[in-house]
């Protein structure tokens, strides 16, 4: 009778102990676009730039993506092009002008293609995301002029959703998209309160710093899931 309890009590538990690590197993791997995949090379355009408008550069980012205008964009509110209408109204500037001060502030953005490889390469085992606070706009530019969708399974643009990190609603929708769990989700951000706001969720967060300690922290995270 105790060898029929123990081996019993022996298969409950292999088999429990299976679905535990079956649920909490990574599945997917989610990335933030800006700070993380695109980010700026030299900062001294937009310093000087910021300079000629009487700004540092920490107000004329502000001015660009943030203050009213830029969040309404982001939580899709208003389009990107009524965005950069207020913009140009707010400098009393023509739309050539703005143009050209756009392509200044923007001119060092690089996108990063080795980390989007490395990407890709997650890809062929895990699903994969981009979860981006971002205008209505960027689904076009993606395809238009980056031409990297092939490395994500869904995307996820705060305008096109109505929900902006680091509410934890988007990150609960990006991992149903994808079809897994919160807890089965690492998201990437260079934003700490974005990463707070995405555990906060139930995923697992990492801070982006560089590309080389992505893969590290990454690695470290998907080597003990493999165990």
């Amino acid at each position: 009778m105790l060898a029929l309890f123990v081996m019993f009590y022996s298969w409950i538990a292999h088999n429990f102990s299976s679905d535990i690590l079956k649920t909490m197993a990574i599945k997917a791997i989610l990335f933030d676009l800006g700070g993380v995949l695109l980010r700026t090379a030299d900062f001294t355009p937009r310093d000087r730039l910021a300079a000629r408008l009487g700004m540092n550069r920490h107000d004329l980012e502000e001015f660009v993506f943030g203050k009213e205008s830029g969040e309404m964009a982001q939580r899709g509110a208003i389009t990107a092009r009524q965005h950069w209408h207020n913009l140009r109204q707010a400098l009393d500037y023509s739309p050539e002008a703005l143009q050209s001060l756009l392509e200044e502030f923007f001119g060092s953005d690089v996108l990063d293609e080795s980390l989007l490889d490395y990407v890709r390469k997650l890809h062929l085992t895990y699903k994969t995301g981009l979860l981006s606070n971002a205008w209505d706009d960027l689904h076009q530019v993606i395809a238009e002029k980056w031409h990297f969708e092939d490395a994500f399974d869904d995307i996820v643009i705060s305008a096109e959703v109505k929900l902006v990190k680091p509410d934890p609603g988007i990150f609960q929708l990006a991992v149903e998209r994808l079809g897994v769990e919160a807890r089965q989700a690492i998201f990437v951000d260079d934003t700490q309160r974005n990463v707070f706001g995405a555990e906060a969720a139930g995923l697992i967060g990492i801070q982006f710093h560089s590309p080389g300690q992505l893969r590290y922290d990454l690695e470290l995270l998907l080597d003990g899931n493999k165990r």
